[in-house]
This record gives structure tokens, sequence and C-alpha cells, in this order.
């Protein structure tokens, strides 16, 4: 098929579900694969891209943007997004969340659910975060994940950010789900680290699910079986 007549390059707006493990950029390259593949397209001729960064620990809803609508990224990228997930209390790691071990632990008997319930109050508003050192940040023109993971010293930025609203779902301890809407640019791993001292312990982040971004929903995203079914779809329709 004549790549011209692939409605992809005119431009669509997808919402995906990012699946456990994967990167933001294997979703994009598996879009991309899943569209140039049965539109019969030379390999990378078609532009794809996402507003907004997940990270592989992280499921949940992405903005893709292909062909002509990848101009507009830009236009998606400052939307407040909405998370569900849970923090582990009593243990910290330097990733703030699952990717690596736990190295320090603290006392939790002290915790109670009203200093919880407190505590998620006290982060509503602005505040300044510091980015976990293994995050996308650039430094020096340099990943701080890359650096980090060489083992060089890095310095990040505080940067002002905003919580408008926490709420806490479940406490089962040491487990604490909650829900959390905030602007673009807030590391829930980050909340989850200063949540932890917050309640005189520790804290990373053991789940996440990134619901919302504005007035897109998880609950209108495809899975990437789902996506690619379609896509097999319009090419039967085309024949």
């Amino acid at each position: 098929m004549n790549q011209a007549l692939s409605p992809y390059h005119e431009g669509k707006f997808l919402l995906i579900d990012k699946p456990l493990g994967w990167t933001s950029f294997d979703l994009v390259n598996k879009v991309r694969i899943i569209i140039e593949r049965h539109y019969k397209l030379k390999r990378r001729s078609l532009k794809v891209g996402h507003a907004g960064t997940l990270d592989p620990l992280a499921t949940g809803l992405m903005l893709i943007c292909t062909g002509k609508m990848t101009k507009q990224i830009d236009s998606f990228q400052g939307l407040p997004k909405s998370y569900s997930g849970t923090f582990t209390l009593g243990g910290s790691t330097v990733s703030f969340d699952l990717e690596k071990e736990v190295t320090e632990t603290f006392p939790i008997e002290h915790i109670t659910e009203e200093m919880i319930q407190a505590v998620a109050a006290n982060f509503i508003g602005e505040h300044h975060q510091e980015p976990p050192v293994f995050s996308a940040k650039k430094i020096d023109g340099a990943r701080a994940y890359e650096k980090a993971r060489r083992g060089e010293e890095v310095k990040m930025r505080k940067a002002i950010i905003e919580i408008t609203n926490f709420s806490i779902t479940r406490i089962e301890l040491p487990e604490v789900d909650f829900i959390v809407e905030c602007t673009k640019g807030t590391y829930i791993r980050s909340l989850a680290r200063d949540f932890g001292i917050a309640l005189q312990s520790g804290a990373y982040l053991s789940s996440l699910r990134r619901i919302s971004i504005d007035k897109y929903k998880i609950e209108d995203a495809l899975s990437i079986e789902e996506f690619e079914k379609i896509v097999s779809e319009e090419i039967l329709e085309k024949d």
C-alpha cells in the first residue's frame, strides 16, 4: 500500500495504555512498527511521538501523535495529570521506586491513619520538589540516570510543582494507596520519598498508573493489542 494513503501520515491522536516494563520509547516504536507493517510502509517513514514520559515501572495513559499531528505535541505537554498508585512505607531506594533495591529501612510503628491523612493534606499546593537522580532530566547535556549509572555525582535542581489533589484510598501498612492530581513535571517517585520523610520514616513508590491527562481518561485508552487489531481491520476494509 502506498504510504500516501495512510491516514496516520495525515495525523492521528491516540490514547494508549502503556504496559508495565515498557519505556515510553518502546511504546512509540511499537505503534510505529504496527502501522508501518500493516500499511506496508518503509521502515521509519512515519513520524510518531508522545506527549509526556512514563517510567518503565509505571503503566497507564499516554498520548501518542502520528504524522502531521506530531506538530501539536507541545500543546499537550503542559496538561495536568492524575495518577493512582502505592507507596510502601518503612524503606527507601536510591531510585525512589522498585528499579533499585531497598537500601535503608525505617520504623513504621508510630505511623497512624490520622498522620497519613494529615501529611497527604499538607502536600496539596505548590512545593519545591527535587527530581530523582534516576530520571530523564538533562544535566549538562546528558540524562541524569546515565550519569547516576556511571557512578557520577549528580546535583538535581528543585522545581516548583503543584499538587491539586492528594487522596489516600487504602491504608494497610506498610502499603498506602493514593490518587494524586498534579501539574507537569511532578515526580511521584519524589513525592513518595518526601511522604516517607514527612512521616518520620521512609517510603518508595511500589506501583504507579497514570489515569488521566486533563480531559483524556485511561478508560478511553487502547491496549497495544487493541490498537493493532484496529489497524488490521482498517487494512481489511480498504482491500
